[in-house]
């Protein structure tokens, strides 16, 4: 879907300065200033695939043109979606669309850090897939995920391991019908990051997530794989990523080992 001037209604006034320019975005209040209706038609085009991950998108005067307003408008939208992670800016190459495969984006959702504070000191986490079903969703998980309880949805358990140490335990939800074909074997053959994963062979890029923390106690069997004592204290993290537009796609629970790490979140 190609996001066109076509897309504005004639119900709110133009904004100065940009000379023929088009008015409000459907679907978005008419007291929306201009760049953020531009910025709405860019996620179109984003999120029906028009610009794929890694791939450059149409240069600020391109942009102009198609959506007949001022380049400084564009340049405004990009910098939010660039804000955002969704868009990244290289210096004398132009604007690409962001991806869970570029290193630096890697460790954005994983906040587990050594105590050292560099969390490349480890190397990559290795990965144990303990399970990967399909299953009815439970009320919360249908909840977590706009569903509807009983509807189909994949299940996978996997443990993370830094330095060969049982470190999180994770278990993530995800609704059936946009991963038709994830297997526990795709999962323990790739290579990278689940969410790369997701993004490259499923076309869903997590963009946004939001968590809860707490602290537990592990049960028997999670004492098990992570390989510790009953009492040991565990950060309990349940998240959950949202894809464009705010659509959920993933649930996760994830219990954490911090003897040796921290958990590190930044604050805007």
């Amino acid at each position: 879907m190609s996001a066109t001037p076509s897309s504005f209604s004639d119900s709110a006034p133009a904004s100065s300065g940009d000379a023929g320019a088009p008015v409000a975005v459907q679907a978005t209040p008419a007291f929306s200033p201009l760049y953020q209706q531009i910025k709405v038609l860019m996620l179109q085009s984003l999120q029906s695939g028009e610009w794929k991950p890694s791939a450059a998108i149409p240069s600020e005067i391109e942009l102009a043109t198609r959506f007949k307003v001022s380049q400084g408008t564009v340049r405004k939208a990009i910098d939010e979606l660039a804000a955002e992670n969704l868009l990244v800016r290289r210096q004398g190459k132009g604007t690409f669309v962001a991806t869970h495969a570029e290193h630096h984006v890697q460790y954005r959702f994983l906040k587990l850090i050594p105590d050292n504070g560099d969390p490349n000191s480890e190397g990559p986490a290795q990965r144990r897939i303990i399970d990967c079903k399909r299953c009815r969703a439970s009320a919360d998980v249908a909840r977590a995920l706009a569903l509807r309880a009983g509807d189909a949805v994949l299940q996978v358990r996997r443990v993370l391991s830094f330095a060969g140490v049982p470190t999180i335990l994770e278990d993530l939800w995800l609704p059936a019908a946009p991963f038709k074909g994830l297997t526990a074997e795709r999962l323990t053959d790739y290579d990278g990051p689940m969410y790369a994963l997701f993004e490259t062979e499923f076309g869903v890029r997590m963009v946004r997530a939001e968590e809860k923390l707490r602290a537990v106690l592990p049960e028997t069997e999670q004492c098990e794989l992570l390989k510790i004592a009953p009492q040991t204290p565990l950060l309990s993290v349940e998240r959950i990523a949202y894809t464009y537009n705010d659509a959920p796609m993933e649930m996760r629970r994830g219990l954490y080992l911090t003897n040796t790490h921290y958990y590190r979140n930044a604050l805007n």
